[in-house]
């Protein structure tokens, strides 16, 4: 048992130590008796011989020694089969999808920040990804040269496919390329000469060439150092019959050198402007949309019920006002948002089921202890949903600031996986866009959505029948009828509208 002890406490150390202490390098130790006597791993040792073994193929058992043709240590890192898979020693290495997330399959790529041929330094961002979940930067894990990128933006990528190839900068990788060129030329060394894809060409040429079932290698560049261009697989495309030229472009532009310019290049120009064909277009769901279809169609499973009020908003549109006018910070712009959170939460507190997550599986109600109230945002990614955490510990001033920051993140598209998880409940503010009022689908494994509508003056009537202008807000809230019945909604919906219409309440709540 000490001795396990031992072996465990000397595997997992961070100092840069062996990963087993019986290697090459250690012959001058003592063996133990346990190996030199009975020729068998001591106690704990099985296993571990195992997972060495399997970890590196080159380990091997000689002399109950055990020799590692690398060396792997144990720094700050956990074991991964994959540090020892493509460990870089000079030459050609993948750099793959890594994985971004729990229960990411897939990403698409959004953007590359390198192109082929570029240096990249470790740790660099080189392209942006986007999963169901947020925006990520794959960095570089080595130092070196771009040689290939395979993908476009727009193209969905899955985990641990190869994203683009890269030649390290090595002292391994400097002695293999000068001193044995023609075996690297086979793994695409030699970057000037792109032999990995075997042309000079951009990503988005190889796509539009693979589109139409050209292959590159039969397609003459033109770009510089014979880099083929898009205008060169399309001239090859028209020529081979692969592709129509419906436009009489190409054959306007080999003309127009004998011919005078004018009637026939507006001519051509003008038959392709009207004889365009008006077709459909298939557009696929990326990111933020195909979250939406999934979370939208398991929501339409759930029965819903919809409860809704009319809320005076008089007291509230003072209220904001006065805020603005004393405003001295030029970075706030007060809403009327950051009240309706702040009280909402406050309502939350009296009726803890409205703020819970159903488990259909386990048929078990969460009652969560903190507000994490989800705003729905429309943005040109698509609707995302950040939620602002621990409402009922922040201040309206806070709020304020922290509904700014997740409405710029989501408009550059650059919301984290923490803004966009856990909330508890959500808040949909429609009428900043127009309408009165809507009809709400829950946000699974949330028990209740709330949508508000624009406020708007509309004439009513006082006790004793006189008519006056009020701030009148429509409230629609949708409840998930499996946990929340109408009774419960309509005894939380009062409690919070007396607080929007007298605000100052609110101060009784606070800390």
């Amino acid at each position: 048992m000490i001795g396990r002890r031992i072996w465990q406490k000397r595997i997992w150390t961070s100092a840069p130590r062996s990963l087993f202490p019986y290697t090459s390098q250690a012959l001058s130790s003592p063996l133990p008796a346990a190996v030199t006597e009975h020729r068998q791993p001591p106690p704990g040792l099985s296993s571990l011989l195992a997972f060495c073994s399997y970890a590196s193929s080159s380990s091997r058992l000689v002399n109950n020694l055990i020799d590692f043709g690398v060396e792997y240590r144990v720094n700050r890192h956990c074991f991964s089969s994959h540090a020892l898979a493509d460990h870089p020693v000079g030459g050609i290495v993948d750099v793959p999808l890594a994985q971004t997330g729990e229960g990411i399959a897939e990403c698409e790529l959004l953007k590359w920040y390198v192109q082929e041929g570029d240096e990249v330094e470790e740790f660099q961002p080189v392209c942006e990804v986007q999963s169901d979940k947020a925006t990520i930067e794959i960095t570089s894990r080595y130092k070196g040269k771009i040689a290939q990128i395979f993908y476009v933006p727009g193209d969905i990528v899955k985990v641990g496919e190869t994203l683009l190839k890269m030649v390290v900068e090595d002292s391994q990788a400097t002695s293999l390329m000068h001193g044995d060129i023609e075996e690297t030329k086979s793994l695409g060394s030699k970057l000037d000469k792109s032999q990995i894809g075997g042309v000079l060409s951009t990503p988005a040429v190889r796509h539009l060439a693979k589109q139409h079932g050209i292959n590159l290698n039969d397609v003459p560049g033109s770009g510089k150092d014979g880099r083929i261009l898009k205008e060169d697989v399309l001239k090859y495309g028209i020529q081979k019959g692969i592709i129509k030229d419906s436009s009489g472009t190409m054959s306007s532009d080999s003309d127009s050198g004998n011919n005078s310019q004018g009637e026939k290049g507006s001519f051509s120009y003008a038959s392709a402007g009207l004889g365009q064909p008006h077709d459909d277009k298939t557009v696929p769901l990326r990111g933020f949309q195909r979250t939406m279809v999934k979370t939208m169609s398991m929501a339409a499973k759930v029965p819903h019920f919809h409860y809704v009020e009319e809320v005076n908003c008089n007291a509230l549109v003072e209220l904001k006002a006065s805020f603005q006018n004393n405003n001295t910070d030029p970075g706030i712009k007060h809403t009327f948002l950051p009240l309706l959170i702040k009280s909402l939460s406050i309502a939350l507190s009296k009726y803890p089921w409205m703020n819970s997550c159903f488990n259909d599986e386990s048929l078990e109600v969460i009652l969560k202890g903190s507000h994490n109230i989800g705003i729905a945002m429309a943005t040109p990614h698509g609707l995302v949903v950040p939620s602002i955490k621990n409402v009922q510990s922040l201040s309206i001033l806070e709020i304020t600031k922290e509904l700014a920051r997740l409405q710029q993140l989501a408009l550059e598209n650059k919301l984290n996986p923490e803004d966009i998880t856990g909330g508890t409940i959500t808040l949909s503010n429609i009428g900043a866009i127009g309408g009165k009022f809507g009809a709400p689908i829950i946000n699974l494994p949330e028990v209740a959505i709330i949508a508000i509508g624009r406020i708007q003056k509309v004439p009513q009537f006082a006790d004793d029948g006189n008519v006056y202008p009020a701030s009148i807000m429509t409230v629609n809230i949708g409840a998930d009828h499996r946990v929340l019945d109408g009774a419960t909604v309509a005894r939380f919906c009062n409690e919070w509208k007396q607080l929007i219409e007298k605000p100052e309440l609110i101060m009784l709540c606070l800390r």
